[in-house]
């Protein structure tokens, strides 16, 4: 039977646990603001805001604050073995293990996680299918996003900056020194990372956006043509058929018919 305890816990840089801790849920704690200290039987480290703590059952530990901090919890039990998978996938050898999200990650998780407290607190239909399907996309999400090493998080901070940048051509000589490599490590660090060059996910993400506004909004096509850095129609509508298979204009009024 799935049993879940998920909450916000807000505390002073003075506390601590008062002993530690062993239960039988698997915990997924996310840092919201501050620091603290996660202490086990074999590891003890300071955890800040954007960290998340994953720690598997029956393993002994405890948390202490370094400053004000504010927790995002959530304690899970009775998981489906294939939901389960995922969070043993996130944890290494059964022992607990602490992950980075960027910035615009983590202000994504935090969403869902407020989300998912939103849906824990209200009356379903069919309880322990959607608490199922929420904790699934959670998990999945932090498989997604989640970085344990440095070197793998400051690709993930210049991924953002091209995701909030759009409109610009981005040197690769400025992301590299954001990550504090040269331009060829950068580039050989950044497709480890995602699997594609920066100006392939540099399009991937216009491409993305120009198919979310063609299809929400009713923004005419030179002002999304602006949003993602084409300053010529001609251009945008070019680029769009060479990535699509099809003009923009077309491309919309086929989701209009579709949705119609």
């Amino acid at each position: 039977m799935l049993g879940i305890n998920s909450f916000i816990g807000a505390h002073d840089r003075n506390w601590e646990d008062e002993r530690i801790y062993s239960h039988p849920h698997l915990e997924i704690t996310l840092v919201l603001e501050g620091s603290c200290r996660f202490r086990g039987e074999e590891q003890e480290r300071v955890v800040e805001a954007g960290q998340i703590v994953l720690i598997p059952p029956h393993y002994p530990h405890s948390f202490h604050a370094v400053s004000a901090v504010r927790f995002g919890v959530l304690l899970i039990d009775g998981l489906s073995p294939c939901i389960r998978e995922l969070f043993d996938r996130l944890i290494v050898d059964g022992m607990p293990r602490v992950i980075t999200l960027s910035r615009l990650d983590q202000d994504h998780y935090e969403r869902l996680f407020r989300q998912w407290l939103r849906i824990h607190s209200s009356p379903l239909k069919e309880p322990e299918r959607n608490y199922m399907a929420w904790i699934e996309v959670m998990l999945l999400f932090l498989n997604e996003h989640s970085h344990s090493d440095q070197q793998a998080l400051s690709i993930a901070h210049t991924g953002d900056y091209i995701r909030e940048h759009l409109q610009q051509s981005i040197p690769i000589s400025a992301l590299a020194e954001e990550a504090g490599l040269s331009e060829d490590g950068f580039r050989k660090q950044f497709y480890k990372v995602y699997g594609v060059t920066p100006k392939q996910y540099q399009q991937m993400c216009r491409l993305a956006e120009a198919k979310w506004l063609l299809s929400s909004s009713e923004k005419s096509m030179q002002a999304i043509a602006d949003m993602i850095g084409f300053n010529k129609l001609h251009s945008f509508s070019l680029w769009f058929k060479k990535m699509e298979g099809c003009p923009p204009s077309e491309w919309r009024a086929r989701q209009r018919l579709y949705h119609d």
